[in-house]
């Protein structure tokens, strides 16, 4: 069984460039499971199409077998192999598979390697829904895909890159790590600096916007739940107020390219992580800051002021990650009383589904009881549902089950962390969260 080694004082990118180079003389298998109606699990189509689910773990054929890390995006999947190689399959209409034209949707589930990334050896690779991202090993930052909302970072008014393109405005520093929201993006670099660009409302890029501004469908909700108890009230409200947002956003808070986030050059931050619309950036003296939507208490605070600010929480964070509307932590507990210094996983935000993986006040940080005398080395969360991997290679999953996304053989809701026992066994190197479907690599 693998052992990892400790996840204490680990850099932002340590994990995913670790196991390129602990296992570039291993056999890997990449194993999927969830929603396979978009071609992301990469298993056969059915006689009738795409839409075939994954209850369990299954093996993808078609890959190469020295795949050192996966990554999910909301509906696509991407895979870096051991030569510096990138591989992508799943939803294809926004050209985030880097196939050099728009693939005809019954090839979408067939892994195929990323053309124009033949002079890069790449390190990882990251997602959106709209946008892939990969990672040189001289630290340059490559994209493909198509986004009204500037998440290329590849200049003023460009929305598509069909084939990668290289981000010239982040030529000199050397990337570690990218995280993709919906419209947003950060980018870490190996000193520690921060640089962000795409939609900046409500203050989830800080303040290198014009001004702080609340994004108009960020708000919704909260005008739908205060409308009536009426059903049919609350679908033409809502109705009305979708319609009333996107008018608005015809003149969206963008950033073209990458720019520096200036309220942080005097603090190393350490990992990032993107929700839908939400961001969390964590530095390196433990604190957490948040920024952008708290519609489902996702910012982890109770001050509802836009732009960055520190997370409500005692526990020290390591790690962190972040689904559609919740956001997860790997943390230690630095009190003097402390009986052990044992990681947790912490969690708030949306919970419509227990893809928090407890009870207690959403939008306050705590932890996941049911991992008690777990050691998580990596969370990972996706649209309603949460991943978890520990230092024994054990995978567990919690929140909703639909589709089969949580590897456990069926359809039920599990309200706590629930074993993947398929797994068993299994040496997992690493497991991430789709929305609704997962990638698992795992050493032969």
């Amino acid at each position: 069984m693998l052992r990892f080694l400790s996840i204490k004082n680990r850099s932002p990118s340590g994990f995913l460039i670790g196991l390129v180079r602990r296992w570039m003389s291993t056999k890997t298998t990449v194993m999927s499971f969830g929603d396979g109606s978009q071609g992301a699990l990469g298993l056969a189509a059915s006689p009738v199409g795409l839409g075939v689910d994954a209850y369990e773990p299954t093996p993808i054929l078609g890959l190469p077998p020295d795949v050192c890390s996966v990554s999910a995006g909301h509906y696509h999947s991407l895979a870096v192999t051991s030569q510096g190689h990138v591989w992508t399959w799943g939803r294809n209409s926004e050209s985030q598979l880097g196939r050099g034209q728009i693939s005809p949707r019954e090839t979408w589930n067939k892994p195929q390697k990323v053309e124009g990334l033949d002079q890069v050896r790449a390190l990882a690779a990251f997602a959106s829904g709209v946008v892939s991202a990969a990672i040189g090993d001289d630290g340059t930052l490559w994209v493909w895909g198509n986004s009204k909302r500037g998440q290329l970072g590849l200049g003023k008014d460009i929305t598509e890159a069909v084939l990668p393109s290289r981000v010239e405005k982040l030529l000199g520093h050397e990337i570690v790590k990218v995280s993709l929201g919906w419209g947003h993006a950060l980018a870490l670099t190996k000193d520690g600096k921060l640089f962000g660009w795409g939609y900046y409302a409500d203050g989830r890029l800080g303040k290198i916007g014009k001004s702080l501004e609340a994004s108009p469908l960020d708000s919704i909700a909260g005008k739908v739940k205060s409308s009536g108890e009426n059903s049919n009230l609350m679908i033409e409200t809502a109705e009305q107020l979708v319609l009333e947002a996107i008018e608005k956003e015809k003149d969206m808070p963008i950033i073209w390219e990458p720019t520096l986030i200036e309220e942080l050059c005097d603090v190393e931050v350490v990992d990032v992580a993107c929700g839908l619309d939400h961001s969390l950036i964590l530095c390196s003296d433990g604190t957490l800051l948040s920024g952008g939507s708290n519609v489902y208490g996702q910012l982890g605070r109770l001050k509802d002021d836009l732009g960055l600010h520190a997370v409500d929480m005692s526990l020290r964070p390591i790690s962190i990650a972040s689904g559609l509307g919740h956001s997860l932590a790997i943390c230690k507990n630095m009190s003097s009383k402390a009986v052990n210094d044992e990681p947790s996983v912490v969690t708030w935000g949306w919970n419509q589904s227990s893809q928090l993986g407890r009870e207690g006040p959403e939008n306050v940080p705590m932890v996941v009881d049911g991992l008690a005398g777990e050691m998580p080395v990596s969370v990972s969360g996706g649209r309603v549902h949460s991943i978890a991997v520990t230092v024994e290679g054990e995978v567990w999953s919690w929140g909703c089950g639909r589709n089969g996304r949580l590897g456990l053989g069926s359809s039920v809701d599990e309200v706590e962390p629930m074993l993947i026992q398929y797994l068993e066994g299994s040496e997992v190197l690493h497991a991430v969260a789709g929305f609704d479907h997962n990638l698992v690599l795992v050493a032969e």
